[in-house]
């Protein structure tokens, strides 16, 4: 196990005070969470877990799509706002390195910005993986290492949130990471939210339930983008 200068104490901590003052303006708009769920191709009825959910805005994307969502998350405050926005909705508090859910429960798992927090990513993405039926897909966004915001900006003007424990890889990385741990690789996209939230501002490209979003192709080369989207599955697993 590797070493961290934070625990899993610390991080709890930070997010709930960071949700306890900002609560939902924390995080992107409502709007912007449609195109995560749109990327799993699940059929309606079909099971989503989100991972590190926060406060409940890719559920309430998944539920407008007619699936069974369940979060989990690490903070009490993110919970409690995930309960209030959603009451029927699946909600637990936990560990992504420990999920408390069955063995193959759900047909997709999302988690969106959480990974590189997380201080043992290999035991939470294995997590992912047993909780995640055969054939499941799984979406990840997770932050670029290899990007003038992240090395200038987080890492040598120290803006980095070291409580929160806030961390980023390159694309090779994360690549090799989610290999190794016993995913394939479908697709990497860009982070759709730049573009999105322009083009958004047009009433006749604002989301509503179940439409089909456009899935914007990058403007710059992969590895510029601040975040990137995974979209995988298990190894071994037949493509459908």
């Amino acid at each position: 196990m590797v070493e961290h200068p934070v625990s899993q104490a610390d991080v709890a901590a930070w997010f709930d005070a960071t949700y306890r003052k900002k609560g939902l303006r924390y995080l992107r708009p409502r709007r912007a969470y449609p195109i995560f769920v749109q990327l799993l191709g699940l059929s309606p009825g079909a099971r989503l877990l989100d991972v590190a959910c926060g406060p409940g805005l890719l559920l309430c994307a998944a539920v407008e799509r007619g699936l069974a969502a369940a979060g989990v998350d690490l903070s009490t405050e993110a919970v409690s706002l995930a309960q209030e926005l959603l009451p029927a909705a699946d909600v637990r508090q936990g560990n992504a390195e420990r999920l408390p859910f069955a063995d193959g429960s759900f047909d997709g798992v999302t988690c969106l910005g959480s990974i590189e927090r997380f201080l043992d990513r290999e035991a939470a993405l294995r997590e992912m993986l047993r909780v995640g039926r055969p054939g499941a897909r799984y979406c990840f966004l997770v932050r670029n290492a290899n990007t003038i915001v992240w090395r200038f900006w987080r890492q040598g003007l120290g803006r980095r949130e070291v409580q929160g424990h806030q961390d980023a890889q390159t694309i090779a990385q994360w690549r090799e990471l989610f290999v190794r741990v016993g995913f394939r690789v479908e697709r990497v996209l860009p982070d759709q939210w730049p573009r999105a939230r322009w083009r958004q501002l047009l009433p006749w490209w604002r989301p509503r339930p179940g439409r089909r979003e456009p899935v914007a192709r990058p403007l710059v080369p992969l590895r510029w983008c601040n975040e990137l989207v995974f979209v995988l599955r298990r190894a071994g697993d037949a493509a459908r």
